[in-house]
């Protein structure tokens, strides 16, 4: 009985040690996992070039070019604009409603036209860069609006990037609302000459060889929050190996495939336009200067109190 009590006491020893053991190994894993997210937040904030939360004012929070918000009377009188919003009310600044805190709103879909200037805030294409390499980066940013009682019959474009129009060196998103459905599309259109170098009538073209994709069914929905983002990988290397994806929830909903993508800015004139013909609000607006990845991607999708935690 002596040496059977002695037995089992070893082995609950032994028991004992094992669980303690996996424990503190389950508290290591637990550990690393949590550093490696945090050191995958910590990278994507130091890629941030331009956040505007909209939480407290409509400027940007954080730039590395001007970080106001501009108004012109349209896309072609951006060179008298003047700071701040529409005195007459067609966009304003609300501090609640938003996907985390403020929002700006848009009300009407006609009227002055808001923008950031792009140069410093926009990855590369806006000092023009080149090499083998080229120029990558992301735009995230949430949309809340009911394509269907909200919108204009025709094309709005909550999001337009260039420094001449939407079919020449251009980054935009778009709805088209129609009879037949109400698509949402990403738009990288490069310089005119490189993608229509024939000068062909815009309708004219194959819809495969424009620089679209589209989404037929997209998640916009009356008092939901959608998370739009587009990322651009190798534009302007002067290749055709330029391609730019886009996401919606945290999820891959298109590709614009390898193509050339040569963009020729003038930097005083590039402009992040929000809002073109568009009725709804937008939310936590940022541009990455590098092209992030997927899971990225679906972290800033998860994030709880958006980009502010990543600066």
């Amino acid at each position: 009985m002596r040496c059977l009590g002695n037995h089992s006491s070893s082995q609950l020893a032994r028991r004992q040690s094992r669980i303690v053991g996996l424990s503190l190994c389950t508290v290591l894993i637990s550990s690393s996992l949590l550093s490696a997210q945090d050191q995958s937040l910590a990278q994507l904030g130091k890629s941030l070039a331009f956040h505007a939360s909209f939480d407290r004012e409509p400027d940007a929070d954080m730039a590395r070019g001007d970080r106001a918000i501009w108004t012109a009377r349209s896309m072609g009188e951006r060179a008298s604009a003047v700071k701040g919003l529409p005195p007459g009310g067609e966009v304003t600044s609300e501090n609640k409603g938003g996907r985390f805190g403020g929002a700006l709103r848009f009300k009407k879909s006609a009227g002055p036209m808001v923008f950031f200037k792009a140069e410093g805030n926009f990855p590369g294409l806006a000092a023009n860069r080149t090499g083998d390499a080229g120029t990558s980066g992301t735009v995230s940013f949430w949309l809340s609006t009911d394509p269907a009682s909200d919108l204009p019959d025709g094309f709005c474009d909550p999001l337009q990037v260039t420094s001449k129009q939407w079919d020449d060196a251009a980054f935009f998103v778009e709805f088209e609302k129609r009879p037949a459905g109400i698509p949402f599309r990403l738009g990288v259109y490069a310089d005119k000459s490189v993608w229509n170098p024939q000068g062909r009538k815009f309708e004219e073209i194959p819809f495969a060889e424009k620089p679209l994709c589209a989404v037929d069914k997209p998640p916009f929905a009356s008092g939901k929050w959608t998370h739009v983002a587009f990322t651009f990988t190798r534009f302007n290397t002067g290749k055709s190996d330029g391609v730019a994806m886009l996401f919606l929830d945290g999820h891959a909903a298109g590709e614009i495939s390898a193509r050339t993508q040569t963009f020729s800015w003038d930097p005083q004139r590039a402009a992040v336009m929000l809002g073109l013909s568009y009725i709804g609000r937008m939310d936590d607006l940022a541009v990455f200067d590098r092209a992030l990845s997927a899971s990225e991607i679906a972290q800033l999708f998860a994030l709880k109190n958006g980009v502010a935690e990543l600066r």
